[in-house]
């Protein structure tokens, strides 16, 4: 009924405009076993602890992870957690532009959650926040950037969590310049009175929000359809979409009738930011034209991956394609992981199963037969191989910047689908080290063009009794080599092919 592959593929040509309240979301994870003889609360033993941007950045993340390029609007404080959200976003390999106004009256948005991870409840949040409305200057300056803005965007999103970016006056102002623009806007709604988001292309709220706008019940699909109904003509929308959580998703369409998709079944982990996710789905499949079915159909098989994942999370295009698309379309992409709790598990899995693990890791930006003997002298040395993926940015900082030639999902996809790997598992470091750390293979394996002093990961592997190997390489084979080659023969045939040229030097791939 719809070609989701041919819209997962052209995801990268997209650009979302991403308005809202950024914030930084940090989550303590731990054991509970006693009660604090201090007062009577839980003592929380700290086992780690994730940072990570939550609130409009989310959503300006969750677009970064589908391969579209995001720019990025919002307020946050002249503090240590502004400065920290502004460079966790500096690091989503250039698909992030922010645009963050500096507000020294406020402190930046800090969420801080004490979960305890044996019973995956959350013991305590604290926050840090001014929820008023920005003054009348901040105000004018976000107009003033989100005009300048919206000529480079295909869709807009108002992701507002009522913490005083999006005031009445720059939701006006978006909304009226994105649709003389012929732009769309998608609103994440809040608050009492959704007539401030009136001309929105769609608005999409979840069901307790969609019961106090309209003052209907919302008990049953039929009351559901009412009340979408009715929000719709009063907000003057194109469509509704009503989020359900384990109910799934009802979409309606002026002069159409509803249409209720069924949730996805999932083991829940975690709800957090699971809206963000909807919304920059929708938003970047209206942005293609792709249809409002087409895009809560997508956005429906997102939540359904994100809900799966601890703490305020992303879906990437490789994980909603391996949901959305038939069981005959994925083979490869099941081998592919992005989210270290997915990755986490899966080699624990293996473990139990007294499975050798073996690890190996590399650019493979143009795979040769040197990169496929590699990997099959790899997988020769244990039960289950892993291969650790450079991502884009990775690539770039030790290539050159006119590396890598194929984007990670290319790389990725081809590994994939090579017998000899099991899994692929994408790190955004220059080294693997981290990876290799969380990991702990049996085995580390690398080419005999390295020395076992320069393996990356060694001394970590031996030291808990694991096994480095150096396995031959096809001499002569290497992607700098054949990049020179093709080169040579486009300069003899006149062509325009260019290398990196002293970038190619680097690290192997």
């Amino acid at each position: 009924m719809f070609d989701f592959a041919a819209f997962l593929a052209r995801l990268a040509d997209e650009t979302v405009l991403c308005i809202g309240d950024p914030m930084l979301d940090d989550f303590v994870y731990g054991e509970v076993s006693r009660v604090s003889p201090e007062a009577p609360v839980p003592v929380l033993a700290v086992k780690r602890e994730d940072r990570l941007i939550g609130g409009a950045g989310n959503v300006a993340c969750n677009i970064a992870s589908l391969g579209a390029r995001c720019v990025f609007l919002g307020v946050i404080g002249d503090d240590e957690a502004g400065r920290m959200l502004h460079a966790a976003i500096g690091r989503h390999q250039g698909l992030i532009e922010p645009d963050l106004i500096i507000d020294r009256s406020r402190p930046t948005v800090h969420k801080l959650r004490f979960v305890s991870e044996h019973y995956s409840t959350h013991l305590l949040r604290a926050d840090w926040e001014v929820a008023a409305p920005v003054s009348t200057e901040i105000e004018g300056e976000l107009i003033a950037r989100i005009q300048a803005a919206l000529p480079r965007a295909n869709a807009v999103i108002l992701s507002d969590y009522a913490k005083g970016t999006l005031t009445p006056r720059v939701i006006r102002a978006t909304i009226e310049t994105a649709r003389g623009l012929g732009k769309v806007v998608v609103v994440d709604p809040k608050g009492p009175d959704f007539s401030i988001y009136r001309g929105a292309t769609l608005i999409t709220p979840n069901r307790k929000e969609l019961g106090e706008a309209t003052h209907r019940p919302v008990r049953d699909r039929a009351e559901l359809a009412a009340a979408a109904a009715e929000l719709q003509r009063m907000v003057e929308s194109e469509a509704v979409l009503v989020t359900l959580s384990e109910d799934g998703m009802l979409l309606k369409v002026a002069a159409q009738e509803p249409l209720h998709v069924p949730a996805y079944p999932v083991r829940v982990r975690d709800v957090s930011g699971a809206g963000d996710t909807v919304v920059a789905v929708l938003a970047a499949f209206l942005g293609m034209n792709a249809g409002f079915e087409a895009a809560m159909r997508a956005a429906n098989a997102a939540a359904s991956v994100v809900v799966g994942k601890r703490g305020t999370a992303t879906v990437s295009s490789l994980e909603l394609r391996s949901r959305i698309l038939p069981a005959a379309a994925l083979a490869s992409e099941e081998k592919i992981v992005f989210d270290a709790v997915v990755l986490d598990e899966r080699v624990r899995e293996w473990r139990a199963q007294g499975l050798r693990i073996g690890f190996t890791n590399g650019c493979f930006d143009i795979l040769h037969p040197g990169h496929v003997k590699l990997l099959t002298q790899s997988r020769a040395a244990c039960d289950r191989l892993i291969v650790g993926l450079n991502s884009d940015g990775s690539v770039r900082r030790l290539k050159g910047e006119q590396r890598p030639i194929q984007n990670v999902h290319a790389r990725a996809d081809v590994l994939a689908a090579l017998e000899a790997v099991d899994l692929v598992a994408v790190f955004e470091e220059d080294t693997p080290i981290e990876l290799i750390a969380r990991l702990r293979p049996t085995v580390l394996v690398k080419g005999s063009d390295y020395r076992l002093d320069q393996v990356v990961g060694r001394d970590l592997v031996e030291g808990y009794g694991g096994e480095v190997l150096l396995v031959d390489v096809v001499p002569g084979h290497s992607t700098s080599s054949i990049l020179s080659r093709s080169e040579r023969l486009g300069g003899r045939k006149g062509s325009s092919i260019r290398s990196a040229g002293s970038g190619f030097a680097a690290p192997k791939s």
